[in-house]
């Protein structure tokens, strides 16, 4: 048996566009004579679709798409992802579904059982869980068809009851097929294909597992599209971050396949499988900004920006170029993911602005030879001062006049985005973001947040990366220590902890969910990390008001982290 799997970039809720690509994958498949193509989860109408499965006319939508391409699956089966409307007089009106097209016909559909509804996920909230499993025949084969979740059972802690794969052993399938929405973290990829080999090791099938691609606002699917056979061998790994295209040919009895690649011996799936050994206090930072992180951070940002811009129709950036390391990486991944034409730095250095900030600002952009403009903002602070004299009064100056100066910046470049179509992007990192240290309608504005969810010693790694083969940014940039500029010689340690200490410390406090006593028995002083997390809670009001994130942890701020504003935990 020949299996393509059609690892595509989708669009959510752009059923024409998502269709072609379907229709293309399926022409390609009959191309190469294969019997049945696989596509990814919810692959008709794009994953996540949210509220838009609340819409019936969406529904219908779905439908529409799924009997056209019945009428292309004649002579070869197709597997597609696609709401499926709940018949019954219980639960929730539709479930999250495989359909199997064959002979023009609907042969099988298999609902998803394991809903994922933490973090970014919230399935449950729309979907009826599967309460049925029944093997699908094809062409002499019974085939266990599953979704995403439902092969994410293994493991002495499962989040869910219903196990389908246990279900569907019973019933003595010839192999696994699982179409998946997984997104990309730095945490996450040996996770999951250790997940997959251990599915293929434990009911002895071979397995096709093909996982979307592309980003969709904040959430970055990065592919990887995997197939095993009976023995644990890898038939293929597909391509990362990018879309992709294969077909596989198991041999008559599907139970072992051709195969030259033979993965490692399988690890024992229990909990020490989910303690990542950047738990050891002395390498959190190490593994932060290890290589190969900070490569498919790179790589999962350029797709994030070009996606995002792709998608809404939009060609042109903007952004703020301070002469620091935040807007450096910034504008040289947008130069890479949209062309340096496209591209537009803003320099508005003020009274407090250095010399070398806006001369290495000005090298920046000429190396990546990406138009540039300086527009001293220095009169314009001064009349603002000026209108805010008599209601200031003789009050010292502070926080207030520091921040005047960033939300003028914040305007003028908000003001060219409106004038000329452009997305501004925003320069954040997650450092800052965690402990508020930014300024609401200032350089907190933004389209979308291209570091945000990136520690400031990511941000310095990832710009070493970018300097890998030679030096785009200007090495001061990098090695200067950072500041906002705001007033005289101003530096981040001012108002920060050292990097070092403080990224560890939002580390395990955000995406390891440690509280003060685990942090503090890691060395870390009490009062500091008192300190640090009463700055990060007390900053929730800042980030709710926030732009994207594109998303490359996993637990970045937005969509997956939902804490109170109005809360004294901690606080």
């Amino acid at each position: 048996m020949k299996i393509a799997m059609a690892q595509q970039n989708y669009h959510i809720g752009n059923f024409e566009k998502n269709l072609q690509k379907i229709k293309e994958g399926i022409e390609r498949a009959k191309e190469q004579k294969a019997d049945l193509v696989l596509f990814s989860e919810l692959s008709v109408c794009g994953y996540p679709p949210r509220d838009f499965l609340e819409f019936d006319d969406f529904i219908l939508k779905c439908y529409d798409s799924i009997n056209q391409i019945r009428e292309l699956a004649d002579t070869i089966a197709v597997v597609v992802g696609a709401p499926c409307r709940n018949d019954s007089d219980k639960g929730k009106p539709l479930f999250n579904a495989a359909w199997l097209l064959y002979e023009k016909e609907v042969k099988g559909i298999a609902h998803k059982t394991c809903l994922p509804t933490y973090d970014i996920f919230d399935e449950y909230r729309y979907f009826e869980p599967g309460f049925e499993w029944n093997l699908i025949p094809f062409k002499g084969k019974k085939i266990a068809l599953t979704i995403c979740e439902d092969i994410w059972t293994l493991g002495d802690n499962p989040l869910y009851r219903q196990w389908p794969m246990e279900a569907l052993s019973r019933q003595m399938p010839d192999l696994i097929l699982n179409i998946s929405a997984s997104p990309f973290d730095y945490d996450h990829d040996d996770d999951r294909k250790e997940v997959i080999r251990a599915n293929v090791l434990k009911y002895q099938l071979p397995l096709f597992y093909c996982n979307a691609v592309g980003s969709q606002t904040e959430i970055v699917f990065d592919g990887g599209s995997l197939a095993y056979d009976a023995s644990g061998n890898i038939l293929r790994e597909m391509s990362y971050f990018e879309e992709d295209f294969a077909v596989i040919e198991l041999d008559a009895n599907t139970v072992i396949a051709k195969s030259q690649n033979t993965l490692p011996a399988a690890r024992t799936l229990d909990r020490e499988m989910r303690v990542y050994k950047q738990n050891e206090p002395s390498r959190i930072i190490e593994y932060l900004t290890a290589e190969n992180n900070i490569r498919q951070i790179h790589d999962a940002l350029i797709l994030g920006i070009r996606d995002y811009f792709g998608k809404m129709g939009f060609r042109k950036a903007i952004l703020g170029s301070s002469g620091g390391i935040d807007s450096a990486v910034t504008l040289c991944l947008a130069c890479e993911a949209l062309g340096e034409d496209h591209v537009k730095a803003i320099l508005m250095p003020s009274p407090y602005s250095s010399e070398h900030s806006v001369s290495d600002a000005r090298a920046l952009s000429e190396n990546l030879r990406n138009d540039y403009r300086v527009i001293p903002i220095h009169d314009i602070y001064e009349d603002y001062l000026k209108t805010l004299k008599p209601i200031f009064g003789d009050l010292p100056f502070g926080l207030a006049e520091e921040n005047v100066q960033s939300r003028i910046r914040g305007n003028l470049l908000m003001s060219m985005a409106n004038k000329f179509s452009y997305i501004l992007l925003n320069t954040s990192n997650k450092s800052e973001l965690a402990t508020g240290y930014g300024t609401l309608y200032g350089d907190m504005a933004g389209g979308l947040s291209v570091l945000g969810d990136l520690y400031k010693l990511q941000v310095y790694a990832l710009a070493r990366y970018i300097n890998r083969k030679r030096n785009l940014i200007p090495i001061n940039i990098i090695e200067k220590p950072p500041s906002a500029e705001l007033r005289p010689e101003q530096k981040d340690s001012d108002s920060l902890p050292d990097y070092a200490i403080l990224d560890k410390v939002l580390y395990q406090y955000i995406e390891k969910r440690q509280g003060p006593r685990e942090i503090i028995a890691m060395g870390v002083e009490e009062a500091l990390v008192k300190r640090i997390l009463k700055l990060v809670n007390t900053n929730e009001y800042k980030r709710n008001q926030f732009c994207p994130i594109i998303r490359v942890s996993c637990k970045a701020f937005g969509v997956g982290r939902r804490v109170p504003i109005v809360g004294k935990y901690l606080g």
